[in-house]
């Protein structure tokens, strides 16, 4: 099986997305594993070779997700946020525009909502990621920044590190 990618800004104006599908080799519980545990999640979570500190993760709807990512230049990137819907080994919805609690974030850097979501497909799993918008500039500015390489970097991330997963 090969993995298949595809990135695209969504052509529908008012709805500001850029999403993300490819066939990943791996079965949806295996995925689901690496995605869930945050001792997993932090082997995949950013591209290397910059690394993630998992401050929060506490995996149900309105719980706190929050990862605090570093550079080997010295750059970071703090992401608090929150969980909104979990369906297990399905879907899993986050977004930067709240945290912990349902309580609103204090003015998030890139304020979003992504939308994963896993189905079995031809012996391996259909990933999709959703990533929604406030608007045009919202979207604009997150795919020039370089959201198709460095999200289909962390997916295959996702897809090597679960592949070691038992």
């Amino acid at each position: 099986m090969t993995s298949e990618s595809s990135g695209q800004a969504n052509p529908a104006e008012d709805r500001y997305e850029l999403t993300i599908s490819r066939l990943l080799a791996v079965p949806r519980a295996l995925l689901w594993k690496a995605w869930t545990d945050p001792d997993h999640l932090k082997e995949w979570w950013c591209p290397k070779p910059w690394t993630t500190d998992v401050r929060k993760f506490d995996l149900r709807p309105g719980g706190d997700f929050h990862t605090f990512m570093s550079g080997p230049d010295g750059g970071t990137s703090d992401n608090p946020g929150c969980f909104l819907e979990i369906v297990p080994e399905l879907r899993l919805v986050f977004t930067s525009m709240l945290v912990g609690g349902y309580r609103p974030a204090d003015a998030p850097w890139m304020p979003m909502t992504a939308v994963i979501t896993m189905a079995d497909e031809a012996g391996g799993t259909r990933y999709t990621a959703n990533v929604m918008h406030a608007s045009r500039e919202g979207r604009d500015s997150h795919e020039t920044m370089g959201f198709f390489d460095g999200w289909n970097t962390c997916i295959t991330q996702l897809e090597e590190h679960a592949r070691t997963l038992r």
